[in-house]
């Protein structure tokens, strides 16, 4: 695998797509001026060939060549 690709961990949100899924990805993120720890989430579509991922799995993304408009990941592996 090649080392500057970003990795991340999502669960899946939405499989209804051929070898497409929906995966949301949480963050927590330092509120500026109330040093408050706020969860965030970003939904992000990751390329699966074998179409192998239902709904609520977690996941391994790589990032990867643009694959259309929106897909820019790729499932490695269900976790």
């Amino acid at each position: 695998m090649n080392e500057n690709r970003r990795t991340v961990i999502g669960k899946v949100s939405s499989a209804k797509m051929q070898k497409t899924v929906v995966v949301t990805v949480q963050r927590l993120e330092l509120h500026p001026k109330y040093k408050k720890y706020i969860r965030k989430r970003t939904k992000l579509y990751a390329h699966d060939e074998r179409a192998e991922c239902r709904e609520g799995d977690q996941v391994l993304l790589i990032e990867t060549r643009p694959m259309s408009r929106l897909k820019r990941w790729r499932v490695v592996k269900k976790l």
